[in-house]
């Protein structure tokens, strides 16, 4: 994947995260295993995801909730980075959010709680927004962990509209508001909901090829 000489259309990595405050982050995992846990094993996911993740071949966003928050180390290993308020409303619609109010160019947004996720991963997004107008890399439970769109056109205005989320439909139910839109899909990945999803628990996925 080559980078654009013009700064505007450099492709932009987008990593959505959350102040990491027992009780308000993974509280899932943390019915599990209790909420503080929960939060300390988000606060340093987010930090590998953060340093696995940096590229130059990519302008890496960290898109924060609340928006007023400012991670600081441990939370935000390495350079400053550029931080963004997600602003409200479900998922669906934060993530149409960015979609639209970034400056031009191919954007791929994932979130923080994929232990797995490496620069190989994004870089085959990156190179499949190439052929396709967006891709998604689909989880094992019916969502997924990563979405881009190559943003030549403008999103369709219901972009993620009405998206059952935390369901097996959820990664249909997200496809089916980009109706006639060139998709591919990349890895499988596992995110962590559960204490079931930690590393560990399973043996690795073999990853899905373009």
């Amino acid at each position: 994947m080559t980078i654009s000489p013009d700064p505007r259309y450099r492709p932009r990595l987008v990593i959505m995260v959350k102040a990491p405050v027992a009780g308000r982050v993974k509280t899932r995992l943390g019915r599990d295993i209790g909420m503080t846990s929960a939060a300390w094993w988000f606060r340093h996911q987010m930090a590998r995801t953060i340093r696995n993740l940096r590229d130059p071949r990519w302008e890496t966003v960290l898109a924060v909730s609340p928006d007023r928050a400012r991670l600081v180390a441990p939370s935000m290993p390495g350079p400053k980075a550029v931080q963004i308020g997600q602003g409200r409303g479900d998922l669906g619609a934060r993530m149409a959010r960015l979609f639209r109010g970034l400056p031009p160019g191919p954007v791929v947004i994932v979130g923080a709680d994929i232990p797995g996720v490496r620069r190989r991963h994004v870089a085959r997004a990156f190179a499949a927004l190439g052929r396709h107008e967006a891709v998604f890399g689909p989880a094992l439970d019916g969502g997924y962990w990563l979405v881009g769109l190559q943003r030549l056109r403008p999103p369709p205005p219901g972009l993620f509209e009405g998206v059952r989320w935390s369901s097996p439909d959820a990664l249909a139910d997200s496809i089916a508001t980009l109706p006639g839109w060139r998709v591919a899909k990349v890895d499988v990945l596992r995110d962590v909901d559960r204490v079931a999803d930690l590393p560990g628990a399973h043996q690795p996925l073999r990853a899905a090829a373009l």
